[in-house]
């Protein structure tokens, strides 16, 4: 599943384009500024990052530089400064293509696909755990010569939680990203779903095991 990081200090903007792009299957990470999107770009895979240009600590020419310099992923400058000075600023630092707020969520959604597209990203459909494969494409987990088909739900939250291996989810995160903003059950949902996937690979710990975080929810780790 392709992973989208959108920083920008504005609340409101960021919870606006994440709940659009994961409505047309995308993962989405917010960071309210550079700084805590460097952190971010550290410690998770990201496949397209969002970028504000205007925000404290570490502002997005600073962030598009850096993330030229460390990183192979394709960045989208959004901001109210649409000058032709900041237009070429923002490309000198290696942003890919440039925006000017107010904008149409849809066409940002256009963008986000042809870049996917020209940086061969959209096709990344496959996490390996080990000798375990999970291909979004065809919703099948292989191991070895065995194919396992499992049911839809059941596939999208290990899908899920194996893409962000080591990362702890509550169990209304893993509501919202996998059911949706308007599921309208209640959390044992996702335990119901993940006591299945234990019961279901529970001989083949030696790729993945899903620890229950006390308090918090659950995370998958590799083994």
């Amino acid at each position: 599943m392709i992973s989208i990081l959108v920083v920008d200090d504005d609340p409101h903007l960021r919870k606006l384009v994440r709940v659009y792009l994961e409505q047309n299957g995308y993962l989405v990470t917010e960071a309210p500024d550079g700084e805590a999107a460097s952190d971010i770009l550290l410690n998770q895979t990201i496949d397209l990052a969002i970028v504000d240009l205007m925000m404290p600590n570490k502002d997005g020419f600073q962030l598009a530089g850096e993330v030229r310099e460390d990183y192979d992923i394709p960045i989208i400058m959004l901001t109210a400064r649409g000058s032709i000075t900041d237009k070429a600023k923002g490309y000198q630092a290696g942003t890919d293509d440039y925006m000017v707020k107010p904008f149409e969520k849809e066409e940002l959604l256009f963008r986000v696909q042809a870049i996917l597209r020209r940086y061969d990203r959209a096709g990344s459909q496959t996490i390996r755990l080990n000798e375990m494969t999970l291909d979004k494409r065809s919703y099948e987990v292989k191991i070895g010569t065995t194919t396992m088909l499992l049911p839809l739900k059941e596939f999208e939250l290990l899908y899920y939680l194996a893409s962000f291996p080591n990362r702890t989810f509550t169990r209304d995160e893993l509501i919202r990203h996998v059911w949706g903003m308007d599921f309208e059950g209640d959390d044992r949902t996702i335990d119901v779903h993940i006591k299945r996937l234990r019961e279901r690979f529970k001989r083949y710990s030696d790729a993945f095991t899903i620890t229950t975080v006390r308090g918090i929810g659950y995370k998958l780790e590799v083994s």
